[in-house]
């Protein structure tokens, strides 16, 4: 199992995320080249919403035309909100991945699905890069831009994401404050599933 602390701050003009890129305190922590990925995520749940009662998250999201499955879930003995289990593995058939994710460590309730059927999609564009802070641990910045689908309605998606991949994460809490107060950035408590299944 993989674990996921992130944070997600809300950018209300795409202007920004170019400024953000660029912002000179992000310089020196850059330990790679910014990548490049078009996202397209389609969201599952059973038809009797189970895994949206549990607050998990089944999706494939094709990256670069890579197809992906991933599992999402609380872990309460964190107490931490911000921490999420997740299990993921190549394919493009959500249902036939999940017997495969639940031998990895994902609930096992969600092999009382017998059928699922897409709820919400994302299709979007990212600007990723690793950071590296002096105590040597290590975050993502993504920077996301495009559009959330519900059934019959869709809304501009433009934020950033800071998860981090190793080590303490209080530099990464730093700079989360850094950018929120040197952008005027608003928290996103949302997921993007979370706000693509509230569109009609």
């Amino acid at each position: 199992m993989g674990t996921e602390l992130e944070w997600k701050l809300a950018v209300p003009e795409i202007a920004l995320l170019d400024q953000i890129a660029a912002w000179e305190p992000l310089q020196p922590l850059l330990a790679e080249p910014f990548r490049e990925y078009e996202m397209r995520t389609t969201y599952y749940d059973t038809p009797d919403r189970k895994f949206a009662d549990r607050h998990m998250t089944v999706r494939c999201r094709r990256e670069n035309g890579e197809a992906v499955v991933c599992v999402k879930a609380p872990l309460p003995e964190a107490g931490d909100p911000s921490l999420h289990g997740e299990w993921e593995t190549a394919g493009e058939d959500p249902l036939q991945a999940l017997p495969e994710l639940v031998a990895a460590g994902a609930p096992r309730m969600l092999l009382e699905a017998e059928a699922l059927r897409p709820v919400c999609r994302a299709a979007f564009h990212r600007r990723a890069v690793l950071l590296r802070f002096p105590d040597a641990s290590v975050c993502e910045l993504a920077l996301d831009c495009g559009a959330l689908f519900g059934a019959a309605e869709e809304e501009p998606l433009c934020e950033l994401e800071l998860e981090m991949k190793a080590g303490d994460p209080a530099a990464a809490r730093a700079l989360y404050a850094g950018l929120s107060a040197r952008f005027g950035l608003e928290p996103q408590p949302l997921s993007k599933y979370a706000r693509a299944k509230a569109l009609g």
